[in-house]
């Protein structure tokens, strides 16, 4: 299958590090109300595309053992130092594709998938969770609206300026999913339903931000499309246009108004 640029196995290389440090954390409070939607045992989460661990860490004190799986070495070799500096010793890694992986079916109590379902084939990882998940275990699908995004000013310059440089660095266009699947919620809840999922639910947890341009800029640099790798050697001057453009007195602060959210497919009792 021919990928776009920024769907290709190798994309998020050299952004463990900023990806830890720059995307803000899921919401408390969304967390708990997930693992509460969880009915019956928690025994066993399984956290797919982990990438620097970011669910299977927050989560791991509400289940008695944890899988985390990610296609990077970087990335799980960072969420591996991370449970060791938190002290959590119920989490195993495993570097490879959610596609590949082999559980024991009817094992696993809560799958989750943070931010990274549109990278998946989504049909057969869902098919596959299925198997996976005893009678009313869950899957999950985590994330937050597309950032920077939204009407404000700062908001609007900073897309224009990405747009200019995204566009540079991938001239045949950037993938929104893999390709043959369509964006959006309501194909999501489609090829979950159309999985066997019993129900599909959509939570939803509105929660503004307030950022500086370092935060910005660290999360652009996390992404499949601005980071370092995608950029080359003209991050840092897009990195210095970004700030003239939004930023031209080095102390602005930014509020962007974020919506979190999961969607919850139950296997049927």
């Amino acid at each position: 299958m021919d990928l776009p640029a920024n769907m290709r196995p190798g994309a998020f290389i050299g952004t463990a590090e900023v990806y830890a440090r720059y995307r803000p954390p899921y919401p408390p409070q969304l967390l708990a109300d997930l693992v509460a939607s969880v009915d019956g045992a928690h025994r066993f989460l399984v956290d797919l595309a982990t990438g620097p661990g970011r669910v299977a860490l927050d989560l791991a004190a509400s289940f008695e053992r944890v899988l985390g799986v990610d296609l990077e070495p970087e990335m799980i070799e960072l969420a591996r130092r991370r449970a060791t500096d938190r002290g959590l010793g119920n989490i195993a890694w495993q570097v490879g594709r959610a596609e590949d992986v082999d559980l024991v079916e009817g094992s696993v109590d809560l799958v989750t998938i943070g931010e990274a379902f549109h990278r998946l084939d989504q049909a057969l990882v869902a098919r596959r969770a299925l198997g996976w998940l005893r009678p009313g275990g869950c899957l999950a699908t985590l994330g937050a609206n597309e950032r920077f995004t939204g009407t404000t000013p700062w908001e609007q310059a900073l897309s224009e300026v990405c747009d200019r440089w995204m566009a540079r660095a991938f001239p045949e266009g950037w993938g929104l999913t893999m390709p043959g699947q369509a964006p959006g919620p309501e194909a999501r809840e489609r090829v979950l339903i159309d999985a066997g999922f019993a129900s599909v639910e959509v939570h939803e947890l509105d929660a503004p931000v307030e950022l500086r341009f370092e935060d910005i800029i660290g999360h652009l640099e996390s992404t499949s499309t601005c980071s370092r790798h995608a950029l080359g050697e003209g991050f840092d001057e897009f990195a210095e246009e970004l700030r003239a453009t939004i930023d031209p007195g080095g102390n602005g602060r930014f509020v962007e108004a974020m919506r979190w959210g999961y969607t919850l497919a139950r296997k049927a009792t």
